[in-house]
Parts: C-alpha cells; sequence; structure tokens
C-alpha cells in the first residue's frame, strides 16, 4: 500500500508534465485522456526499476515522451487524423486574454512541429537546462542547443505567416 500511496502522491505533484505532454501531441479531448492513462500505466509499469539516478521529474518527461511517441506512430498507422479541438487549446489556465491568445497560437504552431520538434520545445518551455533536455532524450546538449535554434527560427517564421 506504501508503494501505491507513494506512486499517487508523485502523480498529483508531477500532474503538469503529463498533461503537457498530453496536450502537444494529441489533437483532441479523447486521445488526449487516453495518453494520459496510458503515460500513468507506463510510469506505474517502470515504478520499481526508478533507481532515483535522475531527478523524478527527468524520469517522468523522459516515460511521457516515449509513450506519446509510441502513441503518435499507433495513431499514424491507423492512418486517422482529427484536427485540433478548439476546446483542448482553451484549457491553458490565464487572466490575461493576450497571454491566452498568443499561448494559444504557440501551441498550435508547436502541434505542427515533428514529433523530436515537439519533445524538445516542451522541455525547453519547462525551464529544463539543455543537459537536462539532453539527459531526457538522450541528443547531446550541443545538439540540443542547435535543435532549439532550428525550432525556435521556424516557429518564428511560421507565426510571422
Amino acid at each position: 500500500m506504501q508503494k501505491q500511496q507513494e506512486f499517487v502522491k508523485l502523480i498529483k505533484e508531477n500532474e503538469g508534465v503529463i498533461f503537457k505532454v498530453t496536450l502537444v501531441y494529441t489533437f483532441n479531448e479523447e486521445d488526449q485522456k487516453d495518453l494520459y492513462q496510458e503515460i500513468v500505466y507506463q510510469l506505474w509499469k517502470s515504478f520499481d526499476s526508478f533507481r532515483g539516478d535522475a531527478k523524478i521529474s527527468t524520469w517522468m518527461y523522459r516515460i511521457a515522451l516515449n509513450t506519446a511517441i509510441t502513441n503518435l506512430k499507433k495513431e499514424k498507422r491507423k492512418g486517422n487524423r482529427v484536427s485540433i479541438d478548439a476546446n483542448l487549446l482553451s484549457k491553458i489556465d490565464h487572466i490575461d486574454t493576450l497571454i491566452d491568445d498568443r499561448i494559444k497560437i504557440l501551441y498550435s504552431h508547436i502541434k505542427q512541429l515533428n514529433t523530436i520538434e515537439k519533445g524538445i520545445v516542451l522541455l525547453y518551455l519547462e525551464g529544463k537546462s539543455y543537459d537536462e533536455i539532453s539527459s531526457i532524450t538522450g541528443f547531446t546538449a550541443t545538439n540540443v542547443g542547435t535543435r532549439l535554434n532550428r525550432i525556435k527560427n521556424k516557429l518564428k517564421s511560421q507565426i510571422k505567416k
């Protein structure tokens, strides 16, 4: 019972990590809920194997991103894509409507990035350092920096249009 309580506490404390990954890697609310459950399931399966070598958030991001990417690959094989649900974008809680609009635009453009770019930019927006992103993704810190610069330029050019 102790293990279960510890896991539930961990999920509650880091719920935002899972939510952000599901937001970026899904296209409607139902898929988001399904992916959320799958990520929690994968975290539970891996919970015993967590050795504490990395921060718990790093471990969670790695599992969440891997689960989201695997799920995305399964969905692509199905060939059935659904357009972005406007209700999903409105879940971001902010008071200032100008900021809300900018965040919605940013996330809609992030959704257009490829799988790897989505993960890297999501971690960057979370305030992760290049070294932390490197340990989560497996890329070198230099490669993360290069990719981030390219992603930023890509997003800037898309948003200006």
